[in-house]
């Protein structure tokens, strides 16, 4: 689970590891440090490929601004906006 600097509260992270998940939380106040080579944390998880999927959903005009009033019209969209973002990265 990675969330911001805004959900680090011990009752979080504790609820979230009785779930099972692996926290990422940077802890609030604190520039969060690079890990040591060595670390089995080195590798923390990467928001930035999530950010990046809703910039590329974001290039489709009816995506953006959502005119459709039915949400299976809505969801149809965003299926066929994914299903063009694969076949490019494809190509």
């Amino acid at each position: 689970m990675c969330a911001d600097k805004g959900y680090d509260y011990d009752n979080t992270r504790t609820l979230l590891a009785e779930r099972g998940y692996q926290v990422h939380i940077p802890i609030r106040g604190l520039d969060t440090p690079v890990p040591e080579p060595d670390d089995p944390n080195r590798h923390p998880a990467r928001r930035w490929v999530v950010e990046r999927c809703i910039a590329w959903l974001h290039k489709f005009r009816k995506i953006l601004v959502r005119y459709e009033r039915l949400p299976e019209n809505y969801r149809a969209l965003l299926q066929l906006a994914c299903c063009l973002i694969i076949y490019r990265k494809l190509q």
